[in-house]
């Protein structure tokens, strides 16, 4: 296209702002790669990757005639797969954390509500209390571990931690638990 004469991917461009279902297939056809790369490197997620990329040519096919040329589009298209892949990411981090929030404070309620009734025994309460003590990321690496029964491995991704991390938190956590729950020996 140096030489001014327009170019086959030119052509596309007024089809596609009149919703030329041939010419966004042409986009799509070459675009389809570079989304699904960007989707999956992103979400880590075959299944999701797919659905951002339906999200994003839709995204693409209702705004078709805001883009004066098609490379402004083909550009556009991985710009969107980016955001709509990451957007996804951190919706689902966010809705874990919220769970796992709502998780925790719902196990706490529990707790307390049993021992307003008088349900747990001395020792139980005496664990309880000392659960409550310790810093929140041990707390909740107890809940996730014991509570809803993830693995290190599983817990480390919940967390965003690595599994090194999560292994030597736990075990210092329940060693601290034993020495405060254990009765001193006469």
């Amino acid at each position: 296209m140096t030489d001014g004469a327009p170019s086959a991917q030119d052509d596309l461009v007024p089809t596609l702002a009149d919703g030329d279902h041939a010419a966004f297939r042409r986009l799509y056809e070459r675009t389809v790669r570079r989304v699904r790369s960007i989707t999956v490197g992103i979400l880590q997620d075959h299944a999701q990757a797919e659905e951002v990329a339906q999200e994003t040519y839709f995204e693409l096919w209702r705004s078709a005639g805001r883009h004066a040329v098609l490379e402004e589009q083909q550009h556009l298209v991985a710009v969107i797969a980016r955001r709509r892949a990451i957007d996804r990411v951190r919706a689902a981090q966010s809705s874990r954390e919220r769970d796992h929030r709502y998780a925790i404070h719902s196990y706490l309620r529990e707790i307390d509500e049993a021992e307003s009734h008088g349900e747990i025994a001395g020792e139980f309460r005496r664990a309880a209390a000392e659960i409550r003590r310790l810093a929140p990321k041990h707390r909740d690496l107890l809940f996730l571990a014991y509570v809803r029964g993830l693995t290190h491995a599983e817990i480390a991704t919940e967390l965003g931690l690595p599994i090194g991390t999560v292994k030597t938190r736990l075990r210092d956590t329940l060693a601290r638990l034993r020495r405060e729950l254990t009765p001193p020996s006469p």
